[in-house]
């Protein structure tokens, strides 16, 4: 049985080139007025490549402001030009520096999503207040521990990937003898569930890929993605670049 990675899968958490670029740049640590073309385009691009790899369907814009990076790469490394401007009775040099336009762009999409993120703030607050009369909501208590909050977002998913991924590489062996038949991710997501609930606590992400086959990799990773899109996975990370793990949340994610 053949798998099928024509698998589409609609990631929320990706809202556009300038989304990808600006957590780049935070998590990097760089400044914004700036930028270090060469890193960023570079790390922009080790993301566009593991989502071709995992198939994932990626807009026209993303490879767009690749194209772009690389543009501004390349005009930072020819021989600068100077003009010279005349302004009355003097003159002086300006060079236009061709990360600009961009840091322009990233700077007021940052004002945008600030505002955005303050306004779900202030939604979330308004949420908790009601209007009617109290009410006895003990039968709802035990939900109340299945509530988590995902910790791990798409891009240090897709950061982990791309370490496995190198990782697998080096390891991988000489010569294979691949006997073992492949599996949908529909049946991949019930094997990963029923081996979190079987160990009861928490797997390292790496625990997850035992076998250095491309297509097993692809699939196991699209597989832990449906899972954290249906609740059904708890994915913590306790700081930037340390080891993820992963833990059933016990219950039904069909």
């Amino acid at each position: 049985m053949s798998v099928d990675l024509h698998y589409s899968v609609k990631i929320d958490s990706f809202e556009g080139p300038l989304d990808l670029l600006l957590h780049l740049i935070n998590r990097l640590e760089i400044d914004i007025y700036d930028i270090p073309v060469a890193e960023i385009t570079e790390q922009y691009l080790i993301y566009i490549h593991a989502m071709k790899v995992l198939q994932l369907d990626i807009a026209s814009e993303y490879l767009v402001m690749a194209a772009t990076l690389l543009a501004i790469k390349s005009k930072m490394l020819l021989p600068k030009q100077e003009e010279e401007l005349v302004d009355g009775d003097s003159e002086f040099e300006y060079e236009e520096d061709p990360r600009e336009d961009l840091m322009n762009r990233l700077i007021e999409y940052r004002k945008y999503k600030n505002a955005a993120d303050d306004l779900k703030h202030l939604e979330e607050e308004r949420s908790q207040l009601f209007t009617k009369p109290p009410s006895d909501l003990s039968e709802f208590t035990k939900d109340v521990s299945n509530n988590y909050t995902l910790d791990v977002n798409i891009y240090d998913m897709l950061g982990a990937f791309q370490k496995l991924m190198r990782r697998k590489k080096l390891q991988r062996p000489l010569t294979t003898r691949i006997t073992r038949q492949e599996i949908p991710i529909e049946k991949r997501m019930e094997e990963i569930v029923n081996e979190l609930k079987g160990y009861r606590g928490k797997k390292k992400f790496t625990e997850l890929f035992p076998y250095h086959d491309k297509n097993h990799i692809v699939v196991t990773f699209l597989a832990l993605l449906e899972l954290m899109k249906k609740n059904a996975v708890l994915i913590e990370q306790q700081n930037n670049f340390s080891e993820i793990y992963i833990s059933s949340m016990e219950r039904d994610y069909l």
